[in-house]
């Protein structure tokens, strides 16, 4: 499914989801620079021009080329109060045909952490996956020792579905994942009829 990029936009309480811009430039370096470490030990590791005008206008033009194209759905968390970046979200690796399935990534910067935005942003795209996007799966990973992680996904009807052996490469080491999915009319652990 074709998407018009410049006109996407994912409404939650408190936040506008939608593709970066140029001009995100400046808060988005500043936010990404502050929260080094916070988010260092969770992320692949960072180029040496990780936080260069040239590499966020590469992302900048990916993600308009991704949208379009239909393989991916990379927003920024935007809050409506102040109109700063929060953090992000991409729906990737979107596959068709017998799949219909797509791959959550995310991360919040460290001011903004552990206040519900990650909650917000994440079920707003999950919907948005399954009635706009006609997706059937919505998978995630993350590193078994990431807590909060595991915990915004299990919030948000993610469920638990295995270990992936060496699954991504992150801060400069393969490391296994934890695998969780959610599934458009998810019946798994539920009792009963109905």
């Amino acid at each position: 499914m074709l998407l018009r990029p410049r006109r996407l936009r994912i409404e939650t309480a408190r936040m506008t989801l939608r593709l970066p811009v140029h001009s995100d430039f400046r808060g988005w370096a500043s936010l990404r620079q502050q929260s080094a470490d916070f988010l260092i030990p969770w992320e692949p590791s960072w180029a040496p021009e990780h936080l260069s005008r040239r590499a966020f206008a590469n992302r900048v033009y990916w993600a308009q080329r991704a949208t379009s194209g239909g393989t991916a759905l990379p927003l920024f968390l935007i809050s409506r109060a102040t109109s700063e970046v929060l953090g992000a979200i991409t729906l990737d690796n979107i596959r068709r045909g017998p799949s219909q399935a797509g791959t959550l990534g995310y991360w919040i910067g460290q001011p903004h952490a552990r206040q519900g935005y990650m909650r917000e942003a994440i079920e707003a795209v999950v919907h948005h996956g399954f009635t706009a996007l006609d997706l059937s799966r919505v998978e995630a990973a993350c590193l078994p020792e990431n807590a909060a992680s595991r915990g915004v996904l299990e919030k948000c009807g993610f469920k638990y579905e295995g270990v992936a052996q060496s699954y991504l490469q992150i801060n400069g080491r393969w490391r296994n994942h934890v695998l969780y999915a959610n599934l458009r009319g998810d019946r798994r652990g539920r009792t009963g009829a109905g």
